[in-house]
């Protein structure tokens, strides 16, 4: 009976919390989708390279939310079966309030795992999957995005300036500026006009002159008709991946002075400079899931009271702010503490100790109970 108890508690709390994490996380993620719209087409790239890396992010939404609606879940949990006497029904079938404690307890360790797991290894992959994915992408929304009277540059060493544009796609007076290491072109055209098929993407230009700058030297000759390859131009958008996107293994292998791997991610220098922000990635992927079991022990202080008390609501909403400003302190701390000498192996600690206080504190009010 205990154990079927105990199995409808936890059966109702994971469904809680997967439904408000997902619900939650699909809100962030298109509030999100709306900045991603415009940092991923403006650089040419089109709704379905948007798509992708839109999806590839959230991962990493999910795992900074996982905290809060963990404790939302537990917290609202308990007080739904406390509104409807079925908190009574653990005590009545001699269920102690100390093993409900710690069976709790050993479920907030193992969504501490998970959240681990998402934060260390999931949410860098699939946000490195998104950023690689930007790089292999040619400019396919190139074209939406010519416009007559504007400088158009959202290719790397590309410039295009059109006089007009009319709505058959016809260019009249184009300007184009193509530069690279060893030679530098200008190329005016009177006509042009968008090739855009699966097989290429170019820019034909009619009757124009050439101007081309190389090793000093000035050559220039008219043509009737050329063809700009601009598969051949990559975009503009940053490729080299962040601190967040690199692996959790390279990262531990930089902070504790290990050899890594250098050819995975050529941009990746480990340095003395870099170690700071290396600290603060790795204490936000893994250690900051440590407070997980300490919302479950705030949470559980809800158990020592009843309904029929005057004052039950004021409690609950006070252990609802001491749970919301211990997450608040979590994301703080890791900002300020670890940056300062000294103060990191505090800032490691200081979950234990209010995990160790607060159990202790329960343990002594719940042990005859």
């Amino acid at each position: 009976m205990k154990k079927l108890i105990f199995k409808k508690f936890y059966k109702d709390f994971s469904g809680f919390f997967l439904i408000i994490l997902f619900l939650t996380g699909i809100i962030v993620w298109t509030v999100q989708a709306v900045n991603f719209f415009d940092y991923v087409t403006e650089d040419g790239h089109g709704l379905k390279i948007y798509f992708y890396y839109s999806i590839f992010n959230f991962p990493k939404i999910i795992h900074g939310i996982f905290p809060f609606i963990f404790f939302i879940s537990i917290f609202y949990m308990i007080i739904r079966y406390e509104k409807k006497n079925e908190m009574f029904i653990f005590w009545i079938n001699g269920i102690n309030k100390l093993k409900f404690v710690n069976g709790l307890i050993l479920i907030s360790f193992i969504f501490m795992l998970f959240q681990i797991i998402l934060g260390s290894y999931v949410s860098p992959k699939t946000k490195l999957n998104a950023r690689n994915y930007l790089k292999e992408s040619n400019i396919d929304f190139f074209t939406s995005l010519i416009k007559e009277g504007k400088f158009i540059n959202i290719a790397k060493d590309l410039t295009i300036f059109i006089e007009n544009k009319n709505e058959d796609g016809n260019l009249k007076n184009i300007f184009l500026e193509e530069r690279n290491k060893n030679n530098n072109r200008i190329i005016y055209a009177k006509n042009g006009f968008i090739i855009d098929d699966d097989f290429r993407k170019s820019l034909r230009l009619q009757l124009g002159r050439v101007i081309n700058f190389q090793n000093s030297e000035v050559k220039i000759f008219d043509f009737d008709q050329i063809d700009i390859n601009l598969n051949k131009f990559s975009t503009k958008t940053i490729t080299t991946p962040k601190l967040q996107e690199i692996d959790t293994k390279t990262l531990l292998s930089c902070f504790f002075n290990i050899k890594i791997d250098e050819k995975k991610f050529k941009s990746f220098k480990c340095s003395e400079n870099l170690i700071k922000e290396i600290k603060l990635e790795l204490v936000k992927r893994i250690f900051q899931a440590s407070y997980i079991p300490v919302l479950v022990l705030i949470s559980c202080y809800l158990i020592l009271f009843s309904k029929i008390q005057k004052n039950y609501n004021f409690k609950t909403n006070l252990i609802f702010i001491i749970g919301i400003l211990i997450l608040v302190f979590s994301e703080v701390a890791s900002k300020y503490l670890i940056s300062k000498e000294g103060f990191f192996v505090l800032y490691l600690i200081i979950p234990f100790i209010i995990f160790s206080i607060f159990y202790l504190n329960l343990y002594l009010r719940m042990k005859n109970a």
